[in-house]
């Protein structure tokens, strides 16, 4: 399987609560929900064909909560019988007990099951969100792809999807293209440690 990172960001990489200002008050973050108003139907065109594509899912353990919490009420939803049937694997030391079914508990050497699974037939293992979880897998050179929705808002604060620190990663793009409501999508392939050059100027 191919390991795909979706996430959210705000113009200066914030990925942190976006669909509500409840979502993830974490830090005394109070600006959640700055996404939703760049939600329309072009968008959620784009967000059912990337979910076409996936044959199971891997979360973060805050995020996995929250979809575990909502999807399994939200039968009606278009998304919903993807995101309920197909497996899921969520990452954490400290969940004993997964209610929505089918997850699998990933703990100890996440990397190392998580190169199993992508040794495993399929087409995409989709991250949505758990922007740890993402950032730990990217420096472990596990990420495939990565999908970047980029809402045109400036939060100021938050955890930043690529914080200082962030492992050096060259990036392919493949495909972009911006919603009428104006979320820039950017799709990239990781290509390994980036290039570096110098500018030699016209003569």
């Amino acid at each position: 399987m191919k390991l795909v990172v979706q996430e959210f960001l705000t113009l200066d990489g914030v990925s942190q609560g976006p669909g509500a200002p409840d979502e993830d008050t974490s830090g005394g973050f109070t600006r959640g929900g700055w996404f939703v108003p760049h939600l329309d139907e072009a968008f959620e065109r784009l967000a059912a064909e990337w979910l076409a594509e996936a044959d199971a899912f891997l979360f973060g353990r805050r995020t996995y909560e929250n979809f575990a919490r909502d999807w399994p009420r939200m039968t009606d939803h278009p998304f919903a019988g993807i995101l309920n049937g197909l497996p899921k694997y969520v990452a954490s030391d400290t969940l004993t007990e997964a209610t929505w079914k089918p997850t699998t508990i990933l703990s100890g050497d996440v990397a190392a099951q998580v190169a199993d699974l992508k040794r495993q037939p399929g087409r995409d293992l989709q991250i949505h969100g758990s922007a740890r979880l993402a950032q730990s897998l990217l420096a472990a050179g596990l990420v495939d792809e990565l999908r970047l929705a980029i809402a045109p808002v400036v939060v100021g604060e938050g955890r930043r999807l690529f914080p200082p620190g962030t492992t050096p990663t060259g990036l392919h793009l493949t495909e972009q293209r911006t919603t009428p409501a104006g979320v820039s999508v950017h799709i990239f392939t990781v290509t390994g440690t980036p290039d570096y050059a110098t500018y030699g100027g016209g003569e």
